[in-house]
């Protein structure tokens, strides 16, 4: 088996030559692949120019997959490949799912050069939210059944059924 190293640098090969090869076919040039424990899990591209789905980004559909074909949203120990540095929505998936590592191979800088998405983005969101460019307030109500009160004491009553 190869190097650690080659084998990143193999898989990062691999989600470029998918955003090439959907770049020449009319998608946006990315693509992605996840691996676990050596084994390819998925290989994606950004499907946008199919669907019209504005998630559906090379990583996400990555994601979507491999959750299905898992039967998890939790893809621990898996490992993401991009051809481009994850936007914030695909980190931020990566995150939740339990992703610990993921390699890209261009940055989001060099996709600004070409006139795709760039890092202003990441700068914008790091922003308070009065400051970003989309209207984003917090108004907080008050309800009887608070949605985040109802989720906790489902959970709090499934640990207690699944305790011997």
């Amino acid at each position: 088996m190869p190097p650690l190293d080659e084998r990143h640098d193999g898989y990062l090969r691999d989600a470029v030559a998918l955003a090439s090869e959907n770049a020449r076919t009319g998608g946006k040039p990315y693509g992605a692949v996840i691996v676990r424990d050596g084994t390819v899990l998925a290989r994606s591209v950004n499907t946008i120019a199919i669907t019209h789905d504005p998630t559906d980004h090379a990583e996400m559909v990555a994601l979507r997959a491999v959750s299905r074909s898992l039967g998890s949203p939790k893809l621990a120990g898996c490992i993401v490949y991009a051809s481009g540095r994850p936007c914030p929505m695909c980190h931020a998936a990566m995150r939740l799912a339990g992703i610990r590592e993921a390699y890209f191979a261009y940055s989001a800088e060099e996709g600004e050069r070409y006139g795709l998405l760039g890092a202003g983005i990441y700068a914008e969101l790091c922003q308070p939210l009065a400051a970003q460019p989309m209207r984003v307030e917090h108004r907080p109500i008050t309800v009887t059944d608070h949605p985040y009160a109802v989720w906790q004491e489902r959970q709090a009553n499934s640990d207690a059924e699944s305790t011997p």
